[in-house]
């Protein structure tokens, strides 16, 4: 039996640091390279989705998009350094106070989720996702981050990143979209499989006139880590 224990452990061990592995490799080489796919893309591949993805430049994801996904999923996002202390406190108030825990995730944890870790909740993938989202902070500029976040995140079945988004819902490239489209597309993103950017319900369009007055409250410092020519 203590035999048994020790191999289980090695084994365990030994599984543990290929994963760290693999994520050191993944942190260094998607700094410069897009990742040629993701779980969730290998997960809806199995489910049958065809994939559609293709990683543009930030510079070719029009202005309003960048900010309509930072205005909504993460305004802090120049500001922290990976997790948003400020928000995981007030979770944890509004839980103390209504029972109900809601996400305190940054656009940097939800990069460190989509590259490297799997979907859904529990407490083991939230203790895995914090440190890999304070690594990615440590080793990328905040640009590459978005542009990352960007490139992977899923705005309908099989429909992966901005370019392939923009062509799918409003049959244009991501440098083309605009305001609205943007507010939309960002609207979406708590549930792209539920909602549609192309074809908006009354609570999406409602939810998509609140990012866009979002975006007119943030400020130089909400904006400067990202902010291109375009």
């Amino acid at each position: 039996m203590t035999w048994l224990f020790r191999h289980l452990l090695r084994l365990l061990l030994l599984a543990f640091g290929f994963l760290l592995l693999l994520w050191a490799t993944g942190l260094i080489a998607y700094r410069w390279v897009d990742p040629p796919a993701t779980p969730l893309m290998a997960i809806r591949a199995v489910q049958g989705e065809s994939i559609r993805y293709r990683p543009v430049a930030l510079e070719h994801i029009a202005r309003p998009l960048r900010q309509a996904v930072v205005a909504s999923e993460d305004a802090r996002f120049c500001l922290h350094a990976g997790i948003d202390l400020g928000a995981v406190r007030d979770a944890v108030e509004d839980y103390q106070e209504s029972g109900r825990l809601r996400g305190a995730s940054t656009i940097s944890m939800q990069v460190a989720r989509n590259l490297f870790l799997w979907n859904g909740g529990g407490f083991v993938r939230k203790a895995l996702e914090a440190p890999l989202a304070l690594a990615l902070d440590a080793f990328w500029p905040k640009r590459r981050i978005l542009e990352i976040y960007l490139n992977i995140a899923e705005w309908g079945p099989g429909i992966f990143g901005a370019e392939a988004a923009a062509q799918a819902h409003f049959g244009r490239p991501a440098a083309e979209l605009s305001q609205a489209q943007a507010a939309r597309l960002a609207a979406v993103l708590p549930n792209p499989i539920r909602w549609s950017a192309g074809r908006p319900t009354a609570y999406i369009e409602a939810r998509a006139t609140t990012i866009g007055n979002r975006i007119g409250q943030l400020g130089p410092g909400q904006t400067g880590c990202f902010t291109t020519s375009r």
